[in-house]
Protein backbone atom coordinates (compact mmCIF):
# COMPACT_ATOMS: atom_id res chain seq x y z
CA UNK A 1 0.00 0.00 0.00
CA UNK A 2 1.12 3.40 -0.96
CA UNK A 3 -1.55 5.61 0.60
CA UNK A 4 -4.98 5.95 1.53
CA UNK A 5 -7.49 8.52 1.29
CA UNK A 6 -11.29 9.51 0.72
CA UNK A 7 -11.92 10.39 -3.19
CA UNK A 8 -13.24 13.91 -3.52
CA UNK A 9 -16.78 13.27 -4.30
CA UNK A 10 -18.62 11.12 -1.86
CA UNK A 11 -15.81 10.28 0.39
CA UNK A 12 -15.53 6.91 -0.33
CA UNK A 13 -12.34 5.24 0.98
CA UNK A 14 -9.23 3.87 -1.47
CA UNK A 15 -5.93 2.52 -1.33
CA UNK A 16 -3.48 3.66 -3.88
CA UNK A 17 -1.65 -0.01 -4.15
CA UNK A 18 1.40 -1.16 -5.95
CA UNK A 19 -0.32 -5.11 -6.60
CA UNK A 20 2.00 -7.82 -8.48
CA UNK A 21 0.33 -8.24 -11.80
CA UNK A 22 0.06 -11.96 -11.48
CA UNK A 23 -2.31 -10.59 -8.54
CA UNK A 24 -4.66 -9.06 -10.59
CA UNK A 25 -7.37 -10.57 -13.23
CA UNK A 26 -10.10 -8.71 -15.42
CA UNK A 27 -13.56 -9.16 -14.88
CA UNK A 28 -14.67 -11.94 -17.13
CA UNK A 29 -17.68 -9.52 -18.31
CA UNK A 30 -15.77 -6.03 -19.84
CA UNK A 31 -14.96 -5.57 -23.53
CA UNK A 32 -12.40 -8.26 -25.11
CA UNK A 33 -8.99 -7.36 -25.55
CA UNK A 34 -8.07 -5.54 -28.84
CA UNK A 35 -4.56 -6.50 -30.14
CA UNK A 36 -4.16 -3.29 -31.80
CA UNK A 37 -4.74 -1.49 -28.44
CA UNK A 38 -1.92 -3.09 -26.55
CA UNK A 39 0.44 -2.86 -28.93
CA UNK A 40 -0.04 0.95 -28.98
CA UNK A 41 0.09 0.63 -25.06
CA UNK A 42 3.20 -1.46 -25.19
CA UNK A 43 4.77 0.62 -27.57
CA UNK A 44 3.62 4.09 -25.70
CA UNK A 45 5.10 2.86 -22.32
CA UNK A 46 7.84 1.37 -23.59
CA UNK A 47 9.85 4.57 -24.71
CA UNK A 48 8.61 6.47 -22.03
CA UNK A 49 9.19 4.29 -19.20
CA UNK A 50 6.17 5.65 -17.22
CA UNK A 51 3.14 3.99 -16.30
CA UNK A 52 1.11 7.08 -15.23
CA UNK A 53 -2.89 5.53 -15.39
CA UNK A 54 -3.02 3.57 -12.22
CA UNK A 55 -6.10 0.89 -12.91
CA UNK A 56 -9.41 0.26 -10.68
CA UNK A 57 -9.01 -3.00 -8.53
CA UNK A 58 -11.38 -4.95 -6.08
CA UNK A 59 -11.28 -7.75 -4.21
CA UNK A 60 -12.22 -11.39 -6.31
CA UNK A 61 -14.79 -12.90 -5.52
CA UNK A 62 -13.59 -17.05 -4.51
CA UNK A 63 -15.92 -18.51 -6.55
CA UNK A 64 -14.58 -16.80 -9.91
CA UNK A 65 -11.05 -16.86 -8.88
CA UNK A 66 -8.63 -17.34 -11.85
CA UNK A 67 -5.43 -19.12 -10.88
CA UNK A 68 -3.71 -17.01 -8.50
CA UNK A 69 -5.50 -13.85 -8.99
CA UNK A 70 -6.64 -11.96 -6.09
CA UNK A 71 -8.18 -8.79 -7.51
CA UNK A 72 -10.38 -7.65 -10.19
CA UNK A 73 -9.69 -5.13 -12.80
CA UNK A 74 -13.17 -3.96 -14.53
CA UNK A 75 -11.48 -1.31 -16.30
CA UNK A 76 -7.76 -1.91 -16.48
CA UNK A 77 -7.28 -5.39 -19.21
CA UNK A 78 -5.43 -3.73 -21.94
CA UNK A 79 -2.74 -1.51 -19.43
CA UNK A 80 -2.39 -5.00 -17.15
CA UNK A 81 -1.91 -7.12 -20.79
CA UNK A 82 0.84 -4.21 -21.69
CA UNK A 83 2.81 -4.09 -18.52
CA UNK A 84 2.79 -8.38 -18.48
CA UNK A 85 3.90 -7.69 -21.81
CA UNK A 86 6.99 -5.27 -20.64
CA UNK A 87 7.77 -8.07 -18.03
CA UNK A 88 6.32 -5.70 -15.48
CA UNK A 89 5.96 -7.16 -11.38
CA UNK A 90 3.63 -5.00 -10.11
CA UNK A 91 0.69 -2.31 -11.08
CA UNK A 92 -0.25 0.66 -9.86
CA UNK A 93 -4.35 0.54 -9.01
CA UNK A 94 -6.92 2.41 -6.53
CA UNK A 95 -7.68 -0.88 -4.50
CA UNK A 96 -12.08 -0.07 -4.07
CA UNK A 97 -13.59 -2.07 -0.98
CA UNK A 98 -16.76 -2.05 -2.26
CA UNK A 99 -17.34 -5.09 -5.00
CA UNK A 100 -20.25 -3.76 -6.78
CA UNK A 101 -18.11 -0.82 -8.13
CA UNK A 102 -16.85 -3.91 -10.52
CA UNK A 103 -20.12 -3.87 -11.90
CA UNK A 104 -20.95 -0.37 -12.12
CA UNK A 105 -16.98 0.64 -13.56
CA UNK A 106 -18.68 0.42 -17.36
CA UNK A 107 -20.84 3.04 -16.77
CA UNK A 108 -17.81 4.93 -15.65
CA UNK A 109 -15.69 4.41 -18.55
CA UNK A 110 -12.96 7.12 -19.55
CA UNK A 111 -11.74 5.20 -22.45
CA UNK A 112 -13.55 4.37 -25.92
CA UNK A 113 -17.21 4.71 -25.86
CA UNK A 114 -18.46 0.98 -26.44
CA UNK A 115 -20.48 0.18 -29.40
CA UNK A 116 -23.87 -1.57 -29.05
CA UNK A 117 -22.10 -4.72 -29.36
CA UNK A 118 -19.64 -4.14 -26.94
CA UNK A 119 -22.66 -2.82 -24.51
CA UNK A 120 -24.18 -5.52 -24.89
CA UNK A 121 -21.73 -8.77 -24.37
CA UNK A 122 -20.64 -6.75 -21.25
CA UNK A 123 -24.65 -6.88 -19.82
CA UNK A 124 -24.59 -10.42 -20.66
CA UNK A 125 -21.27 -11.31 -19.37
CA UNK A 126 -22.38 -9.77 -15.97
CA UNK A 127 -25.67 -11.21 -15.97
CA UNK A 128 -24.00 -14.39 -16.37
CA UNK A 129 -21.33 -13.44 -13.49
CA UNK A 130 -24.09 -12.39 -10.89
CA UNK A 131 -27.37 -14.80 -11.38
CA UNK A 132 -26.12 -17.68 -9.55
CA UNK A 133 -25.14 -15.44 -6.37
CA UNK A 134 -27.89 -12.49 -5.82
CA UNK A 135 -31.39 -12.27 -5.18
CA UNK A 136 -32.01 -9.18 -6.94
CA UNK A 137 -33.65 -8.23 -10.12
CA UNK A 138 -33.12 -7.07 -13.33
CA UNK A 139 -34.15 -3.51 -12.38
CA UNK A 140 -31.88 -3.69 -9.26
CA UNK A 141 -28.72 -3.41 -12.08
CA UNK A 142 -30.50 -1.02 -13.97
CA UNK A 143 -27.49 1.29 -13.67
CA UNK A 144 -25.23 -1.71 -15.08
CA UNK A 145 -27.29 -2.90 -17.40
CA UNK A 146 -28.87 0.52 -18.78
CA UNK A 147 -31.41 -1.05 -20.74
CA UNK A 148 -33.43 -4.15 -21.23
CA UNK A 149 -32.90 -3.97 -24.66
CA UNK A 150 -28.87 -4.21 -24.17
CA UNK A 151 -29.86 -7.79 -22.09
CA UNK A 152 -31.81 -9.30 -24.84
CA UNK A 153 -29.08 -8.21 -27.86
CA UNK A 154 -26.58 -9.79 -25.46
CA UNK A 155 -27.42 -13.55 -25.43
CA UNK A 156 -28.38 -12.70 -28.76
CA UNK A 157 -24.96 -12.11 -29.84
CA UNK A 158 -23.72 -15.24 -27.51
CA UNK A 159 -25.37 -17.29 -29.90
CA UNK A 160 -24.92 -15.21 -33.31
CA UNK A 161 -21.82 -12.86 -33.08
CA UNK A 162 -22.16 -11.41 -36.67
CA UNK A 163 -26.16 -10.10 -35.52
CA UNK A 164 -26.79 -7.07 -37.24
CA UNK A 165 -28.21 -5.59 -33.66
CA UNK A 166 -27.99 -2.15 -34.75
CA UNK A 167 -31.16 -2.93 -37.20
CA UNK A 168 -33.72 -4.15 -34.15
CA UNK A 169 -31.68 -1.89 -31.64
CA UNK A 170 -34.74 0.97 -31.76
CA UNK A 171 -37.42 -1.99 -31.47
CA UNK A 172 -36.23 -3.35 -28.83
CA UNK A 173 -35.82 -0.03 -26.98
CA UNK A 174 -39.32 1.14 -27.14
CA UNK A 175 -41.05 -2.58 -26.38
CA UNK A 176 -38.47 -4.02 -24.08
CA UNK A 177 -38.98 -4.07 -20.55
CA UNK A 178 -37.44 -5.26 -16.84
CA UNK A 179 -38.23 -8.86 -15.99
CA UNK A 180 -39.67 -9.63 -12.43
CA UNK A 181 -38.11 -12.05 -10.58
CA UNK A 182 -34.58 -12.82 -9.00
CA UNK A 183 -32.18 -12.87 -12.35
CA UNK A 184 -31.05 -16.64 -11.81
CA UNK A 185 -35.27 -17.18 -12.60
CA UNK A 186 -35.09 -14.62 -15.30
CA UNK A 187 -32.53 -15.74 -17.09
CA UNK A 188 -33.81 -18.61 -18.91
CA UNK A 189 -36.71 -16.02 -20.02
CA UNK A 190 -34.14 -13.32 -21.29
CA UNK A 191 -32.03 -16.34 -23.38
CA UNK A 192 -35.76 -16.97 -24.53
CA UNK A 193 -36.45 -13.62 -25.76
CA UNK A 194 -33.08 -13.37 -27.62
CA UNK A 195 -34.16 -16.67 -29.11
CA UNK A 196 -37.09 -15.03 -30.63
CA UNK A 197 -34.60 -11.84 -31.91
CA UNK A 198 -32.68 -14.46 -33.17
CA UNK A 199 -36.00 -16.06 -35.21
CA UNK A 200 -36.80 -12.79 -36.86
CA UNK A 201 -33.31 -12.18 -37.68
CA UNK A 202 -33.20 -15.19 -39.66
CA UNK A 203 -36.60 -14.26 -41.04
CA UNK A 204 -35.23 -9.99 -41.95
CA UNK A 205 -32.37 -12.54 -43.49
CA UNK A 206 -34.24 -14.11 -46.08
CA UNK A 207 -36.09 -11.44 -46.69
CA UNK A 208 -33.12 -9.30 -47.84
CA UNK A 209 -31.91 -12.47 -50.05
CA UNK A 210 -34.45 -12.71 -51.98
CA UNK A 211 -34.63 -8.62 -52.24
CA UNK A 212 -31.21 -8.93 -53.61
CA UNK A 213 -32.27 -11.86 -55.88
CA UNK A 214 -34.79 -9.72 -58.15
CA UNK A 215 -31.82 -7.27 -58.28
CA UNK A 216 -31.78 -4.78 -55.63
CA UNK A 217 -28.57 -3.92 -53.81
CA UNK A 218 -29.70 -0.75 -51.85
CA UNK A 219 -27.37 -0.94 -48.57
CA UNK A 220 -31.25 -0.26 -46.65
CA UNK A 221 -32.90 -3.61 -47.95
CA UNK A 222 -32.46 -4.98 -43.80
CA UNK A 223 -33.48 -1.06 -42.35
CA UNK A 224 -36.21 -1.71 -45.10
CA UNK A 225 -37.84 -4.98 -43.92
CA UNK A 226 -37.38 -3.94 -40.59
CA UNK A 227 -39.94 -0.83 -40.94
CA UNK A 228 -42.08 -2.70 -43.27
CA UNK A 229 -42.53 -5.47 -40.75
CA UNK A 230 -42.77 -3.24 -37.86
CA UNK A 231 -46.25 -1.90 -36.38
CA UNK A 232 -44.85 0.39 -33.83
CA UNK A 233 -44.78 3.02 -35.93
CA UNK A 234 -48.99 2.86 -36.33
CA UNK A 235 -49.54 1.81 -32.25
CA UNK A 236 -50.21 5.08 -29.91
CA UNK A 237 -49.37 4.71 -26.84
CA UNK A 238 -47.97 1.72 -25.14
CA UNK A 239 -46.51 -0.81 -27.09
CA UNK A 240 -47.53 -4.73 -26.89
CA UNK A 241 -45.44 -6.81 -25.16
CA UNK A 242 -42.13 -7.58 -26.75
CA UNK A 243 -42.64 -11.37 -27.35
CA UNK A 244 -46.12 -11.30 -29.24
CA UNK A 245 -44.06 -8.22 -31.24
CA UNK A 246 -41.41 -10.00 -32.36
CA UNK A 247 -43.58 -12.76 -32.88
CA UNK A 248 -45.62 -10.89 -34.95
CA UNK A 249 -42.84 -8.88 -36.98
CA UNK A 250 -41.27 -12.54 -37.78
CA UNK A 251 -44.61 -13.75 -39.27
CA UNK A 252 -44.44 -10.52 -41.39
CA UNK A 253 -41.15 -10.53 -42.83
CA UNK A 254 -41.66 -14.72 -43.21
CA UNK A 255 -44.93 -13.32 -45.53
CA UNK A 256 -43.39 -10.61 -47.42
CA UNK A 257 -43.36 -10.77 -51.39
CA UNK A 258 -40.03 -9.93 -52.76
CA UNK A 259 -42.60 -9.32 -56.01
CA UNK A 260 -44.56 -6.84 -54.62
CA UNK A 261 -41.59 -4.69 -53.22
CA UNK A 262 -40.69 -1.28 -55.75
CA UNK A 263 -37.88 0.89 -56.04
CA UNK A 264 -39.08 3.50 -54.55
CA UNK A 265 -40.91 1.86 -51.52
CA UNK A 266 -37.08 0.88 -50.53
CA UNK A 267 -35.56 4.34 -51.44
CA UNK A 268 -37.94 5.96 -49.01
CA UNK A 269 -37.17 3.78 -46.09
CA UNK A 270 -34.24 5.78 -46.37
CA UNK A 271 -31.79 5.97 -42.73
CA UNK A 272 -28.46 4.75 -42.50
CA UNK A 273 -26.78 2.29 -44.16
CA UNK A 274 -26.98 -1.22 -42.07
CA UNK A 275 -24.02 -1.14 -39.61
CA UNK A 276 -21.40 -4.12 -39.44
CA UNK A 277 -21.40 -5.23 -35.55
Amino acid sequence: MLAAYREPLGGHPLLFAALPVDKVAPTPFQRDISDAHVRRLTQAMDKTKRFLDPIIAVREPEQAAAPGATFWTPNGYHRLTALKELDAKSILALVVPERPVAYQILALNIEKAHNLREKAIGVRRMYEDLAPSVDSTEEDFALEFEEPALATLGFAYAERGRLSGGAYHPVLRKADRWLPGKLRDAITVRRERAAALLAYDEAVTAAVAALKARGFQSPYLRTFVVARTNPLRFIKGEPPPVDELLATMTKRARGMDAAKIKTEDVARSGGAPEATE
